[in-house]
């Protein structure tokens, strides 16, 4: 058997792409590169323009320059490291020597010495991968996700008032709407999503073993925590000070874990979507040219839902091993965190394109209100609870002299059909009063929503 040509291995760098493209511009090895780069170049601009070690705040013109080493960070840069890092075996070596070959194309050579200066790896790592994940968060995940709740607040707000059989444990319950259910996600998604937006994105930068040994060694009276804290506020993230070799990837921990917990409640919305569409509740709408199934001509497979489904189980177990591996480091430094760390951006894919999915799946539904209509008018025994809680409501208020209204509804419908005509008989010789009479012989399932349509607003 010949060999084929080189492949992607991994769906989303195959059939999936497009769908999961942009998280590549920061989380792959080029985009962890680039924001490594942008690291060590700030660092630079830092030292110098507190005129360390006989320098001079750079001009306009030369910051400008050294910045466009990680904006133009392009096909060239990423070439020349994977030349330079066959030799070094080291990835952020290999950038310390881009930077300084850089630099002495630049005019700027004088500077080489401060590149990487009193820095351990992962002061420029924890820095990049701060920098990455929080970019690839706020600028694609989040989008994501909120193109999913607002795609179900809009069908919640459209169907608030479509009534609808409630299925508790699987069986005939208390009427609801559809639009309701639907918010009920709007509302744990939205939470989660604030959570998300709101968590930390931290970094050190404080050298070997997170002492300042070697900084405090070549310049003793600068107060280099404060320095290290400034350089990492001014990248838009967060400081970490107390730290060893690594930072301690607490942040991170708590991130993959907001991100399974929201992946949690898609899952179930994709699987109660699913199992709405088998109920006949939600039909989908067809779309041109694609096929249901190879034999069966009529079928219009739910794959938006099926795809979303094992995509966030996928994506869980990957952020479960994240959270799970990078909270422990052995003594002061291990490596497990390095080639973990290689895999939140295929965690996130998988997320990413289930959320893909959800949004286009949404968008190709329609709801069948005359099944749900047929639904509620086959279980008027739903209106069990209504009956005796207003006979509970009469006894109470003097009006009725019945002992025990919950067993009397229970011996009338418990494992039966009852239909319009027997609950208005039942009814009609309760001992109550005639509102309370005329009240619940008004009832339907379908009228029995209560505030469902108001909770919509709520999400």
């Amino acid at each position: 058997m010949t060999s084929l040509p080189p492949q992607p291995l991994s769906p989303l760098d195959g059939r999936y792409r497009a769908a999961v493209a942009p998280l590549a511009d920061y989380l792959s090895e080029a985009g962890l590169n680039r924001a490594r780069v942008e690291v060590e170049v700030e660092w630079i601009i830092t030292l110098t323009d507190l005129s360390l070690f006989g320098t001079a705040p750079l001009g306009d013109d030369d910051k400008t320059r050294l910045r466009d080493l990680y904006v133009d960070f392009g096909a060239d840069e990423i070439a020349w490291l994977a030349e330079k890092e066959a030799v070094t075996r080291h990835d952020v070596k290999a950038i310390e020597y881009l930077v300084r070959d850089r630099l002495d194309a630049l005019g700027l050579s004088g500077l080489a010495e401060l590149t990487h200066f009193a820095c351990t790896s992962e002061d420029i790592n924890s820095a990049s991968y701060a920098l990455t994940v929080h970019r690839a968060v706020e600028r694609v995940w989040l989008p994501a996700l909120h193109r999913v709740i607002d795609a179900l607040a809009a069908l919640a707000d459209a169907h608030r008032d479509a009534p609808m059989l409630s299925r508790t444990h699987g069986q005939p319950a208390t009427p609801t709407t559809m639009g309701k259910e639907l918010a009920v996600f709007v509302w744990r998604l939205r939470r989660v999503a604030a959570q998300v937006a709101g968590g930390e994105y931290l970094a050190k930068f404080s050298g070997a073993t997170g002492t300042w040994s070697a900084h405090v060694a070549a310049a003793p009276d600068v107060d280099w925590p404060e320095v290290s804290r400034g350089f990492i506020e001014g990248l838009g993230i967060g400081f970490n000070p107390v730290t060893t070799q690594i930072e301690s990837h607490d942040w991170q921990v708590e991130l993959y874990d907001r991100i399974r917990h929201a992946g949690g409640i898609l899952h179930n919305l994709a699987t109660d979507v699913w199992t709405y569409i088998s109920l006949g509740f939600f039909a989908q709408i067809p779309v041109a040219g694609a096929t249901g199934s190879s034999t069966m001509p009529h079928k219009i497979n739910p794959i938006r839902f099926e795809n979303a489904e094992a995509n966030l189980e996928i994506s869980a177990g990957l952020l479960q091993t994240l959270s799970q591996t990078l909270v422990t480091s052995r003594l002061q430094r291990d490596l497990t965190d390095s080639t973990t760390q290689r895999n939140i951006g295929v965690a996130l894919g998988h997320s990413l394109l289930a959320l893909d999915n959800l949004a286009r799946g949404l968008g190709e539904i329609s709801l069948s209100q005359h099944v749900l209509d047929a639904d509620l008018d086959a279980n008027w025994e739903v209106l069990a609870e209504a009956i005796q809680t207003v006979v509970r409501a009469e006894i109470a208020a003097g009006r009725s002299e019945i002992t025990d209204p919950y067993a009397l509804l229970k011996d009338l419908t418990r494992g039966r059909r009852v239909g319009a005509v027997e609950l208005a008989e039942f009814v009609d010789g309760l001992d109550i009063g005639d509102d309370a009479k005329a009240r619940l012989r008004a009832l339907t399932p379908a009228g029995y929503t209560g505030l469902a349509a108001r909770v919509v607003d709520l999400a």
